[in-house]
């Protein structure tokens, strides 16, 4: 599955390190995994990373902002969500151009959490007695990962959330942790490009196809999984124009549905972009094809709408009918050309 998650009552220390080996993360109180998001109607990779604190070194930019916010007093302790600290994330919240969490509190702990699971620590900045900035991490047994930074806005020039970033792994690399996980960043869309910038010598990021993580300096957006798959199916349409059978090829809205609470159980359909040669069959089969980046294989699929929405995506780049779920595999095959024939024989039966 591409997008997963679980909502655990309780959850170890090494536990915590095992889940974010595998390229998981924690959103309140859920821990989840996705490697595809879409901004404004543009589908992107997510690509996940990790910091090896051990061989850290302090780096040009630390040691700059280091010294540029010297001034400050900085206090790491276990997490607390105070009335001063909720009001800082307002003043935050409001200066963003993107839609986070409507309160602190809701975004650590979730609607309605008595205690969180997670082992949860903060890194609080102060001007003189005012907090300008605070930073929320957890830790595992020999890793931790970085789960919000928030500053005051009046204090941008500061840089105070890489400096948080800092802090926070150079805590962790002093407690012997081998591992800083920062989340995600985005290929093509900028507002992550911030986190290739910090520790890029001992930087990671976590490659799917093979579950292993590899320098940063050898990533190559043109092997990503979504680059891959579009290059892949488009070889497929390739052969359809030729048996002038008209198909789509489409991204899915509803790639990340298993994330949703109520439908985690569905083991619902969660490619972010397929190849399809007609709406829907009259026996409610819509037939599609998707490449698997784990066998190298094209697949066709049987699958079925199990929710239509009370609105769609009106971009025709995307595909927004109905949630899907897979219905059985038809066809697979490591050739374009015989998926191709597959789906044409499939929909002229």
């Amino acid at each position: 599955m591409f997008a997963e998650a679980q909502s655990p009552t309780q959850i170890t220390a090494s536990e915590l390190d095992d889940y974010l080996e595998r390229g998981w993360f924690r959103m309140g109180q859920t821990i989840f995994t996705t490697q595809f998001i879409h901004f404004q109607s543009v589908m992107y990779n997510t690509i996940w990373l990790r910091v090896a604190l051990e061989s850290y070194q302090a780096d040009r930019t630390q040691t700059k902002l280091f010294k540029q916010n010297a001034r400050f007093s900085t206090l790491i302790q276990p997490a607390t969500i105070t009335e001063e600290k909720e009001n800082l994330y307002s003043r935050y919240r409001q200066s963003v151009t993107f839609k986070p969490s409507e309160s602190l509190e809701q975004l650590l702990y979730g609607p309605s959490v008595e205690a969180s699971v997670f082992n949860t620590y903060e890194v609080a900045v102060y001007d003189a007695d005012k907090i300008i900035a605070v930073g929320y991490f957890d830790l595992g047994q020999t890793s931790a990962e970085g789960i919000v930074s928030v500053y005051d806005p009046d204090y941008k020039k500061n840089s105070l959330g890489k400096f948080l970033i800092y802090k926070k792994m150079e805590y962790c690399k002093a407690l012997g942790m081998h591992y800083y996980y920062p989340g995600y960043f985005v290929p093509g869309y900028s507002f992550f490009d911030y986190k290739l910038s910090i520790a890029t010598n001992s930087l990671s990021f976590f490659s799917l196809p093979n579950r292993q993580w590899i320098p940063i300096q050898q990533f190559d957006e043109a092997q990503t999984l979504l680059a891959i798959m579009k290059r892949e199916l488009q070889k497929v349409k390739t052969n359809l124009d030729y048996l002038q059978l008209p198909s789509h090829l489409v991204n899915y809205e509803y790639f990340d549905a298993n994330l949703i609470p109520d439908l985690r159980t569905a083991d619902l359909f969660d490619y972010p972009v397929f190849l399809y040669a007609s709406s829907i069959e009259e026996n409610g089969i819509y037939p599609i094809i998707v490449f698997d980046i784990y066998e190298s294989r094209y697949t066709l699929l049987a699958c079925m709408g199990v929710w239509q929405p009370q609105s769609n995506n009106t971009d025709p780049a995307f595909f927004s009918e109905c949630i899907l779920k897979i219905l059985q595999p038809v066809y697979t095959t490591i050739s374009s050309s015989e998926v191709a024939i597959a789906l044409l024989t499939m929909i002229t039966k």
